[in-house]
């Protein structure tokens, strides 16, 4: 059985390994959301970032990449992954069922954000773009994750009108 991992936000453009496939997916029930504070790859204690996490809600939907881990792989990418997804206690790791535009569902791992953890927030637009603007951590500025995030999902034709919001108001705010 083929194992399935969902990039919806830095496992779109970095994903730490090579995929052996890439599907256009679609998860239901869930949305994209910078609801993550970030104190170690984007952010610090001090000054944290966002990071984007999937986040339950009943009748929303994400659209992101399905990537199939080459077989052999599994245990070395799941080693990886692991290490870097929940490096906090703030992701965790389950199984969900994703539809690809053939209308073909399959499973995959994902990692998803629990509303109990004290890294889960919800801030305005605003808010969210001065954190981005400001903070940097262990993988660099809060910034670039924002803006290759947003490019990545433009290269692939979803659209996502809060990004694209972000990435304005976060350039603004560069220029200052």
């Amino acid at each position: 059985m083929a194992l399935w991992v969902f990039g919806y936000g830095s496992l779109l453009w970095n994903p730490g390994f090579r995929p052996a496939e890439r599907r256009l997916a679609v998860l239901k029930d869930y949305h994209r959301s910078f609801c993550m504070l970030s104190i170690h790859h984007r952010g610090s204690v001090a000054e944290p970032g966002l990071v984007l996490a999937l986040d339950a809600q009943k009748g929303a939907q994400c659209t992101g990449l399905a990537l199939r881990v080459s077989e052999g792989d599994e245990d070395a990418v799941m080693a990886m992954l692991r290490e870097r997804e929940l490096i906090s206690s703030a992701y965790f790791e389950d199984t969900v069922t994703l539809e690809d535009r053939a209308g073909d569902r399959f499973d995959s791992v994902a990692y998803i954000i629990d509303p109990h953890h004290e890294q889960y927030v919800h801030f305005d637009l605003e808010k969210q773009a001065q954190m981005i603007a400001r903070a940097v951590g262990g993988r660099g500025p809060n910034t670039d994750y924002l803006f290759s995030t947003a490019e990545q999902l433009q290269e692939l034709g979803i659209k996502d009108v809060d990004i694209e919001w972000l990435v304005t108001r976060v350039r603004e705010l560069s220029v200052r």
